[in-house]
Formats: structure tokens, sequence, C-alpha cells
């Protein structure tokens, strides 16, 4: 995944002739297109919102399979002439992740069971054994498409490493404990916002990114102040900036660029 977050330069634009600003509007419309999605039929891997506040105007969200693709999608956009009037205000690199501590206490339990030592190769073998069933059966949730949710809502995120409290410290079964507790508020709204999480360790300057897609944007606000007080969040997490944008079809960009929604 790849969060970028652009500043648009309206004083600039403005200075432009209108029927430049058109011609560079059309071609911006044709390039986002070829972006958007792989053929006619294809599932959208890349999406524009519209940002609200001081922190930017514009979001682009990619999903593509591999850093390659992802760094070519940047590289696209920078070739358009409408590049030349968006500032990089942030950026955020991470890799879909889902939350396995249910299946990997079991796998470990499975493994001991059998008899091996952790991290022997028969462990091991055994760990991508069952790694290997997971992926293929949650392959539509690590390879997603981008939601058609009106809003998106997007946060970094840390976990504690204080000296009095250290998320890192705490032993595997305390930890699976408290993400289940932490799930179970999620799954309430399950039907309401779509929620993708991407590890950012070794990537980005936070360890996960946070992405909602809802209908209504209050609902963020109910589900992330509800998480606060359960123990995981209220003890052992750190939260970044948050971000928030309105789902701008590709195609509606020209209007956009013409101060209309």
């Amino acid at each position: 995944m790849l969060h970028q977050f652009f500043r648009f330069n309206w004083t600039a634009w403005r200075k432009t002739p209108a029927a430049e600003r058109e011609r560079i509007a059309t071609a911006a419309v044709a390039a986002l297109r070829d972006m958007e999605r792989e053929g006619d039929q294809g599932p959208v891997q890349t999406a524009l919102f519209s940002q609200l506040g001081h922190k930017g105007d514009l979001i682009f969200v990619h999903f593509r399979e591999g850093m390659e693709a992802m760094n070519q999608v940047e590289l696209d956009l920078a070739q358009t002439e409408l590049y030349d009037y968006l500032e990089l205000r942030h950026s955020y690199v991470s890799v879909v992740e889902l939350g396995l501590y249910e299946s990997t206490r079991k796998t470990y339990e499975a493994a001991a069971a059998k008899g091996f030592a952790p991290h022997s190769a028969e462990w091991n073998a055994e760990v991508q054994t069952s790694m290997a069933r997971g992926t293929e059966a949650m392959k539509s949730r690590l390879f997603p498409a981008m939601p058609e949710a009106k809003y998106l809502c997007f946060y970094p995120m840390d976990r504690t490493r204080g000296e009095m409290k250290n998320w890192y410290t705490v032993p595997f079964a305390e930890r699976q404990r408290m993400m289940h507790e932490h799930g179970l508020i999620g799954r309430r709204y399950g039907d309401v916002v779509k929620q993708i999480i991407s590890g950012s360790i070794g990537m980005d300057d936070w360890e996960w990114g946070v992405t909602l897609f809802a209908e209504d944007p209050v609902v963020f606000k109910k589900l992330i102040y509800e998480m606060r007080f359960d123990e995981v969040s209220a003890v052992y997490a750190l939260f970044g900036q948050f971000f928030l944008g309105l789902r701008l079809p590709v195609e509606r960009l020209g209007g956009w660029l013409e101060g209309k929604l």
C-alpha cells in the first residue's frame, strides 16, 4: 500500500490559461484511469480522495502486488503535467497485514503437540505449511480491492515501548488475549466500516497504518473512540496524525480542479 498526501497549488493553477488547464486535466484523468485498474473489469487499485482540513488537498491510495509496481505508480504520476501543481506533504508505505494471533497460537500448539522443539527444522516446516494454507484461504483479504465507500480515514500507530509499559515484553498469550478483545469491537462495526491494517515496521516511521472506509464519516469517530477504552489501545497504543478524505472519482477530477465536487 502507498498513501500519498498532496497540497495543490491553487495560485499557480488559477494563473494557468483556461484552455491549458482543461488540457492538463484531461490528460491527468486519462493517466489516472490507467492507474485505477488493470482492464475494464479489474479491481480498483488506485483511488483519489479530496482531503478535508489543513493538512492537504488530495489523497492518493494505491494497492499493488509488489514494490516495483508501486514505485512505477509514483513515477507515472510524476510524469503528468498535473504533478507540477502538486506538493507531496506526506506519504506512507506499508504492506497489507492480517492479525494472526489466534491462528499463530493454534499453529504453535499443534507443533508443540507433535513434539517439535521451537524453531527447529520440523517446527519451522509445520509453521510454514500452516501459513501457506492460511495465505491461500485469506487471499482476498491479503490482496483487497479498493472499497467503494464515500469516506476514508487513515492514521499510523505504534505499540508502546516505554519503561513502565512495553508491548514487546508482554508474553504472547497475553497479547493474543488483548488483541482478541480488541478485534471484537472492530467486528461490531464490520457492516459499516471496511478496515485494512497494513504493517510498516522497517518500511516507514510507524509500525502500522490503519485505513478505514465508510459511507458515514461519523462512524470513524465512534469506532476509534470505543476502541480507545479497551486495554490494548488505552495502555499500549500510540497514534499518529489522522487524515480524512472524501472519495473523488477519477472522472470528476476536472470538476474538482474548477472548485466543484
